[in-house]
């Protein structure tokens, strides 16, 4: 194949001199050539021009600018604690103090194929480029640049799979700054547009892109995939964590590294290590697991068998434990520094978050898929996953609901609950909730922001996280003990602000 000095297609290199507006994609903008080849279904009229073009029109090696909502997963799960310590690490104000940019805006220029941040105005969000920079400009952009931007598949309709960086954006989404609407742009790996959904999803596990097993390793069928990205929509698998923090001290990222390679680690190391004896809310436990499971990865043979074929080499097993040095040193003595360090540790840090995070209450009725007709939920506590309820929902005194993942056409009422939790949720009535005992959760750390009608808070008095939601109508709230407490993340409200919300 004919490439440019970026070591790109010659057509990718002439891309990356143009503007990518969210939504399409620019392909060979200075001549006007047919993008569309094998695999697109843009067709020869539609992929001609000099204009932006239909995603249809991508090819492999090419840039898209896309918006975080557009996406869809092609994994179930995702390690908590990994995105927990890049949650934490970008809420703090850390690395201000020492003289330097927040660390989410170092993520997004090198997500975004940009370098690092290079500058940094007070205020800077990553929902608006234009208030920080980064140290490669766009249409500068080299091979090496490129080279940790993450990646997706455009499938049946145009639709863009997420085949790489499921943590990193989830991340994003659920930042100080973060929303559905955020930008960044993505390398596409392939162009399957033209094929049945059915032909797609044959391909795409022919292929190994696509991970279906669940947090326990058992087989998911493509369906169970979450539809849009959002820490609510996924499973915790905490191996995949474990994995993520052995990085550099058990094994290395190697150069082309597979998709999934963390999740194949992780299916070995769960007959190995049983995390489910260790403390994953305490650093001392933890980090013994860290050392132990890293230890097992240093010590495997390369040509040992790790999973699917994949031997420990290919999947980047150290050549010496924690690079040869003791453990006071190196990168395991880095992981494990106490957030009282001047540099605390990833593990502290993931921890100090994990910590802040409210439990949602154990189910004792499920609910999914679609139901139509009032739901009344009058003891225990319910849980609505993935579901479509299409009528009024009224929570009664002492019972709790949990509502995730889930549309709601209708209202939602609840008086002298024992607790009601409404995360990555769309609501399209209002919600009135009043005299809860226990926590009223809309949004905040690991609940995933919804969109909602009309919000009443009133008398709740086991704490209120309200925080990051689109709400279209008014937000009123009283005699809560304590206020409503956004956690640093504004609502986006279409209406009056009253009471105890006045400033959310």
């Amino acid at each position: 194949m004919n490439r440019s000095s970026t070591g790109l297609p010659r057509r990718g290199a002439r891309l990356l001199a143009a503007v990518l507006a969210a939504g399409t994609v620019v392909v060979g903008a200075s001549t006007g050539a047919v993008a569309a080849g094998p695999g697109g279904a843009g067709g020869a009229g539609a992929c001609a021009g000099s204009g932006p073009l239909p995603r249809s029109c991508a090819q492999p090696g090419d840039l898209i600018g896309v918006t975080l909502g557009e996406l869809h997963p092609t994994q179930a799960v995702l390690g908590f604690d990994q995105v927990f310590y890049k949650l934490g690490r970008y809420g703090s104000d850390r690395d201000e103090a020492a003289g330097g940019f927040n660390k989410r805006f170092d993520d997004w220029c090198e997500t975004n194929g940009q370098g690092e941040a290079a500058s940094v105005s007070p205020g800077a969000r990553l929902d608006d480029p234009a208030s920080f920079s980064c140290t490669v400009p766009l249409g500068q952009e080299t091979e090496k640049s490129i080279a940790p931007m993450k990646t997706a598949v455009i499938g049946p309709g145009g639709k863009l799979y997420l085949t790489d960086g499921h943590h990193t954006l989830t991340s994003f989404l659920e930042g100080p700054d973060g929303s559905t609407r955020l930008p960044i742009r993505l390398r596409v790996t392939d162009n399957f547009s033209s094929l049945s959904t059915t032909a797609f999803w044959q391909r795409m596990t022919a292929e190994k892109k696509v991970w279906l097993r669940d947090e326990n390793n058992r087989p998911l069928g493509v369906e169970q995939l979450p539809d849009r990205l959002g820490i609510t929509n996924f499973r915790d698998d905490p191996y995949r964590s474990l994995v993520y923090f052995t990085r550099d001290i058990g094994y290395e990222v190697p150069d082309g590294a597979t998709e999934f390679l963390e999740f194949s680690w992780g299916s070995w190391l769960r007959g190995e290590h049983d995390a489910a004896a260790y403390d994953l809310t305490s650093p001392g436990p933890y980090l013994d697991l860290v050392r132990s499971a890293s230890k097992s990865m240093a010590a495997l043979a390369p040509d040992a068998v790790v999973d699917d074929g994949k031997t420990a080499a290919q999947l980047g097993r150290i050549a010496e434990w924690n690079g040869g040095k003791k453990e006071t040193g190196g990168e395991f003595a880095k992981l494990g520094k106490p957030l009282t360090d001047a540099k605390p540790g990833k593990l502290a840090e993931a921890l100090d978050y994990k910590a802040r995070v409210e439990p949602a209450p154990t189910c004792t009725t499920k609910i999914t898929g679609t139901r139509n007709g009032p739901l009344t939920v009058t003891g225990g506590v319910t849980c609505v996953d993935r579901a479509a309820l299409r009528g009024p929902v009224t929570v009664r005194a002492g019972a709790a609901l949990v509502l995730t993942g889930s549309t709601l056409e209708g209202p939602l009422q609840a008086d002298r609950a024992a607790g009601i939790h409404v995360c990555g949720s769309g609501v399209t009535g209002p919600l009135a909730i009043s005299r809860t005992t226990g926590p009223v959760r809309l949004g905040g750390p690991g609940c995933t922001a919804n969109s909602t009608g009309a919000v009443v808070l009133t008398g709740n008095t086991g704490g209120v996280l309200l925080a990051a939601n689109r709400i279209t109508g008014p937000v009123a709230c009283s005699g809560n003990l304590p206020a409503p407490d956004t956690t640093g993340r504004d609502n986006e409200v279409r209406g009056p602000r009253t009471g105890q919300c006045a400033g959310v």
